[in-house]
């Protein structure tokens, strides 16, 4: 949740770094090559809410 947070506009931290550290690529071209980690990191935290047991698993194999 973090790390959708920090690549999230209009805080988006770690694209700010980024743009800092590649003066010469627009923020809206990092904003761009950022999205399908965006969307998949939304996908994956919404699987985890719905169905609590994927990650639950391994822990109930111990015990």
């Amino acid at each position: 949740m973090i790390e959708i947070s920090l690549i999230t506009p209009p805080v988006g931290m770690n694209v700010f770094v980024l743009r800092a550290v590649l003066p010469d690529v627009s923020t809206g071209t990092i904003f761009r090559g950022v999205t399908p980690f965006w969307v998949a990191g939304t996908i994956r935290a919404l699987l985890v809410l719905v169905f609590p047991a994927i990650v639950l698993f391994l822990p109930q194999l111990l015990y």
